[in-house]
């Protein structure tokens, strides 16, 4: 059935209106599904079974979100006045809601870190080389659902037998001992530069929420210090912007995982004073009031090196003007991969799922947030993520993986049986509209309940997880100080 279209120009980022094309709309769209694997990677029965029953193909029901966009935009009256026309970016901000509003949020991942993956392209922040396009490294998965399956463990199916015969610790050990090489790896390419001239004086450890800079942080700067370096940590949560510049939404929530809740002028200038040998006045801020309450003199020392433990350390804007060559930056995202099931789905469970659950896991015994809380919040985690952080992973120095087999195993018993904190499905139903929660929830749940978990006692012992694990950033009993939990 033909949708009416009046929008006859749209506006492009230089300002100049050319034709609006339809068609270009339905093929960003269908591309970002087949860079996924197609339209199916997203199929809910439940949620959006009836387009898929009524489209059939990824062509056509690219096609009808193309269509639902057009809807969405010659609703806006402005639009219809020639002068007036949408922007590309209002264009591509529909084509996003649109499809988290069917449910299609892989899709929409993929479509979202494009989007400003080629932001950053445009903006020289990265160069062609660099560019990570839908945010899910091939090569990196496929390297690591191989050694998952050398393992026995590159499906939900076979890590349960794992377990249930008792050969987890192997496994662990190894996936533990690939995980410390790739730390080695990285205290070399360090140590490296040093030695061929670079000035290092800034390290970044950045990534996504929960993904394990915390442990990665103490456990590379170890290396390095053995190696004769000195560092200075920099908190950054201490140039968080006061509550009352943080608007709430709806449910009373506040966006604190986009970079411009910090204050990134403040905090640049405070970088480029630190490694010119200046003293700052950094700033203290107090959760509990909301607000900076103090400050304390910070000085780098001759052949110190900053260190700072950051979501947001490839973000441009935060090391504008500050020498490349000077900094060293690791990304780390914990990205087990595996298939769900047996694997006849040929479909993949999905790793920041996992981040999910870890970081529930930590807001819960930590910061008081419940667990439904921190779903609800999560649409603005995976927005900030797909905005400043993963489109940007390029620009590292080196990627180490923060993701094992046991994750899952060993975050179970938390969640599931007496006691568990996963929420009830009654529990959403003051928030009807959150679909992406309704998603994520049910999602989670049908992956824990799948998963042959650990008991809290095995847990709890170091034998067959050890005390330094990442893991232990979130289930307890790590034997690094973790500021966060304190």
């Amino acid at each position: 059935m033909p949708v009416q279209n009046r929008i006859i120009k749209i506006q492009k980022r230089n300002r100049a209106l050319v034709t609006f094309d339809e068609s270009r709309i339905c093929g960003a769209i269908l591309r970002a599904a087949q860079s996924i694997g197609g339209f199916r990677q997203d199929l809910l029965p439940d949620i959006n079974g009836r387009i898929f029953d009524a489209c059939g193909s990824d062509e056509k029901i690219a096609a009808f979100m193309a269509d639902t966009v057009l809807i969405c935009l010659n609703s806006v009256e402005q639009h219809l006045i020639t002068n007036f026309p949408p922007t590309i970016e209002t264009i591509q901000d529909r084509v996003l809601h649109v499809l988290r509003s069917y449910g299609l949020q892989n899709t929409a991942d993929a479509y979202a870190c494009y989007r400003w993956g080629r932001h950053w392209l445009r903006e020289g922040a990265i160069p062609a080389e660099k560019f990570v396009g839908n945010g899910f490294p091939r090569e990196r998965m496929d390297q690591t659902l191989k050694w998952n399956s050398q393992h026995g463990c590159d499906t939900v199916a076979g890590l349960n037998e794992v377990v249930r015969s008792g050969k987890l610790k192997p496994v662990a050990e190894e996936s533990i001992a690939r995980y410390e090489a790739s730390l080695d790896e990285a205290a070399n390419k360090v140590m490296a530069r040093l030695n061929a001239g670079d000035k290092i004086r800034m390290m970044w450890v950045s990534g996504p929420s929960s993904s394990g800079k915390t442990t990665t942080t103490v456990k590379l700067t170890q290396r390095l210090e053995k190696q004769g370096l000195r560092f200075l940590m920099l908190n950054l949560d201490d140039y968080f912007w006061s509550l009352i510049e943080h608007p709430t939404d709806w449910i009373n929530d506040r966006n604190f995982e986009t970079p411009e809740a910090l204050d990134i002028q403040l905090l640049n200038q405070h970088l480029k004073q630190l490694l010119d040998g200046q003293t700052i006045e950094k700033p203290a801020y107090s959760f509990k009031e909301g607000r900076r309450t103090s400050s304390k003199p910070v000085r780098l020392e001759p052949g110190q090196i900053l260190l700072l433990d950051c979501l947001h350390g490839l973000y441009p804007p935060i090391t504008e003007g500050i020498d490349p060559s000077a900094q060293f930056r690791l990304y780390i995202e914990a990205m087990n991969v595996m298939y769900e099931g047996d694997g006849s789905t040929n479909r993949l469970t999905k790793f920041t799922d996992v981040r999910l659950v870890r970081r529930m896991l930590r807001d819960v015994q930590h910061r008081n947030y419940s667990p439904i809380t921190t779903i609800l919040h999560w649409h603005y985690v995976r927005a900030g993520e797909l905005f400043s952080i993963i489109p940007l992973m390029g620009l590292a120095d080196h990627v180490v993986n923060g993701g094992f087999p046991f994750d899952l195993p060993a975050l179970k018993p938390f969640f599931l049986g007496e006691g568990g904190y996963l929420p009830r499905r009654e529990d959403f139903a003051s928030y009807a509209g959150f679909l992406d929660a309704h998603i994520r929830f049910e999602r989670v749940k049908s992956l824990l309940e799948s998963v042959e978990g650990l008991t809290k006692s095995q847990v709890t012992a170091h034998d067959l997880i050890p005390g330094d694990a990442v893991i232990r950033e979130f289930v307890g009993g790590s034997t690094i100080k973790i500021p966060h939990n304190e």
